[in-house]
């Protein structure tokens, strides 16, 4: 799926993947991105409620959090604890290409 949104993202943008929030930086480092992306079939890999609750409680940071995968009951908690839209896989696919346009500050 790396692969697949590296694809959609424009020549001027920069995307960073990793599974630790903390290798993005302290607080005052994630406001400077535009929106993250969480995929929720990753459980293994990091604990997406873990993620949100930080970014949303401790941190008190309003970044746009847009989700995909997972089940039912994955995305109705990540809703719960404020992330801002979850997607299927393919439908996140579509959407990227508005997604960039709508976060461009350029």
């Amino acid at each position: 799926m790396v692969d697949r949104i590296r694809a959609k993202v424009p020549n001027e943008w920069e995307m960073v993947v990793t599974t630790e929030l903390d290798e993005l930086g302290d607080w005052h480092d994630l406001l400077l991105y535009r929106f993250l992306l969480m995929d929720l079939d990753e459980l293994a890999a990091y604990d997406p409620l873990d993620v949100i609750r930080q970014i949303r409680m401790q941190f008190q940071i309003n970044i746009a959090v847009f989700c995909f995968g997972g089940d039912e009951d994955t995305r109705d908690e990540m809703r719960l604890s404020r992330a801002d839209r979850c997607f299927d896989r393919e439908r996140l696919l579509e959407i990227l290409p508005s997604v960039f346009n709508q976060y461009n500050w350029a």
